[in-house]
Order: C-alpha cells, then structure tokens, then sequence
C-alpha cells in the first residue's frame, strides 16, 4: 500500500472555542481539505485570547458534523494526562463511530499541559520511553482479549476493550528530534513533525533518522505517512498576513528561552518581547498563491506526503475559502 498525497487543516485549539473548531472543520472538508487534525492542550501558549478545549469531545462532535475528511490529534500525550489504557478506550469508540478517518497522533508532551496538573516532568529520554511503551500497550490493547501488561511506567490487569473497531486506528508519531523520528520509522503508522525550521534539520537529521528506523524494522517507507504541519499565512493583503502572525510568536520562541515554561501568561511575556518579523519566522507568508506554492514544494520535494496548514489568523473562514479556491488545486496539480 502506497499512502496518498493528503491537504489537510489544523483547527488550532489554543486559538479558537470549541463550536467554532468544529465549524472549521466542516469548513474544510467544503473547501476540499482531506483531513482536520486537533492540538490537545490543557492550556494554551497565550492567555488573553488562548483557549484550550478538550480534544476526545471535540473529535466526537466533528465526526458527527463532517462525513469524509479524516480526523485526528496533533498530537496528544498518552503518558501523564491519561493512562494509555484510556486512550485505548476511548480511540476504540472513535474508530467504531467513524471507521477508517480517525489517526491517533502521539507525542512526549510539553510542559505547558502537564505540570500545572501536579505532573513531575521528567527528562527527554525517560518522555521518550514513556510514549514507546504508551503505543505498545494501546495496541495491544486493540488486538488481545484480555491483556495484563506490566510495564516500567503503566500497568493493566486482566483488561479489554470491549468496543474497539476491526480496521485500527492508525498511531503517528510527533517528533521533532532524531530518536523519536527513528522510533515513527520503525513502529508508526505515520510521523508527524513541523514546518518552518532550518532546511538542515530535515535532510541532515530528522529524514535521515526516519529511513533508518523503517531500515532497522524492514517496512516499505511508501507505507508510511509522513506529515508535516505547514505554518502558512496567506492573504491578499502582504501585511494583514504577516501581522496575522502576532498571536502565534511563541512559536519562534528557541527551546531555551521557553524550557521549563509552564504558564501561559509568562509564555505570552515572553512571546510579546519579539519582534513581527521573528514572530512570522516560522511562516511561509505570502499575498500570490503562485509564490504561496513554490514555497511549500520545497516540502513535497522532501518526500513528506500529507500537509497539514496551520494559518494564524482569526479570519479561519477566509483563510479556509482562499486555500481551497487558490492553493489546493494548484497543490493537486503539482503531485498528480
């Protein structure tokens, strides 16, 4: 099986209220999207304006609202928040209710959503055991009748599923670092990493740590999804989309300046002291869908083949009728 070229939308939960998420997705399965992929957040990067619904409802109420387009998290933390057994529960039902569009997207966590709940926030490498042993026991979860599974970290006795569906919902990985994106090549359905950083980390690092794992497990790499969340600002009006990228400075934040940071108002201090211009660093901004295009094949040319386009604006429906109207088709033309 070779995967498909997906478009696809994220509905920025720390951005937008929960009834308005769901009407964007169904504004982009409208407009031609082929998936809408959810954040999970317990808080948001910002205070004034930030919003963080819950992500398990949500996807439940937009498998309702939309008939098509695949749904999904990017990513949720199977580890501190919930026990991986819950996960496993409550993913099984999703499956059933919306069989063959729900995607399970993992990842080590952040700060920001766990510590504030009494977490203990452990260093990378244990995260990363963590979210490993958090896949193996959701599936096995899915496939066995009756598991006891007796891990370093998570522990089930005697456990089923009762409701979960025959085709599995496929688990992507979140990875922005080398060992976990080895770890999505070897064991994942599909990886998941970000747009907008230095053209080496991808064809030095992170693509390279992805051919290896799928090497090491002996899987065909066409198998695999590989997606990437295009941060994209596009409009007619050149400043109105570069200003558009205020509210989401703390993305251009390095991870030393936001390590340890747990608190959306000092995330927000910290975001409001950069200048519009590294704040926009992280976005493709552009006012001529041509130009818009050329940028983002760069990605396409990487072999990464589902996009995911985040733009930052409060404009969603706009953004949402531009890029079906101007970009997708041309995005369609150019992997046919």
């Amino acid at each position: 099986m070779t995967v498909p070229f997906r478009f696809g939308y994220k509905a920025s939960s720390e951005q937008f209220a929960p009834r308005e998420l769901v009407d964007y997705a169904v504004g982009a399965e409208e407009n031609g999207f082929d998936s809408a992929f959810l954040s999970d957040h317990f808080q948001p990067w910002m205070h004034d304006g930030g919003h963080a619904p819950a992500t398990l409802p949500w996807l439940g109420a937009a498998g309702e609202a939309t008939k098509r387009i695949l749904l999904g998290t990017s990513v949720l933390t199977p580890t501190f928040r919930y026990h991986p057994g819950v996960i496993a529960q409550a993913f099984g039902t999703l499956g059933l209710l919306y069989p063959g569009r729900m995607i399970l997207g993992v990842g080590t966590g952040e700060a920001l959503n766990e510590v504030t709940l009494g977490q203990n926030w452990p260093d990378p490498p244990e995260r990363f055991q963590r979210m490993k042993e958090a896949i193996l026991m959701i599936r096995e979860l899915w496939r066995e009748e009756r598991v006891t599974y007796e891990g370093n970290y998570y522990t089930v006795n005697n456990a089923t599923v009762y409701d979960r569906p025959e085709q599995e919902v496929p688990i992507y990985i979140g990875a922005s670092g080398p060992a976990a994106t080895r770890l999505a090549g070897r064991m994942a359905d599909g990886w998941i990493t970000t747009s907008g950083k230095a053209n080496e980390l991808y064809t030095d690092k992170l693509i390279p740590a992805f051919d290896e794992g799928i090497r090491k497990a002996d899987r065909n790499k066409d198998d695999v999804d590989r997606m990437l969340e295009v941060k994209v600002s596009f409009r007619p009006d050149r400043d109105a989309a570069l200003e558009n990228t205020r509210f989401w400075a703390p993305l251009a934040l390095t991870p030393d300046e936001k390590m340890g940071v747990d608190d959306p108002v000092e995330m927000q201090r910290l975001a409001q002291e950069l200048p519009t211009e590294r704040a926009a660093s992280r976005f493709i901004v552009s006012d001529d869908p041509e130009e818009h295009v050329a940028q983002i094949q760069r990605y396409l040319d990487l072999g990464f083949t589902h996009l995911v386009f985040h733009d930052p604006g409060h404009d969603q429906e706009t953004f949402l009728e531009l890029y079906g109207r101007e970009v997708l088709p041309r995005l369609r033309a150019a992997v046919a």
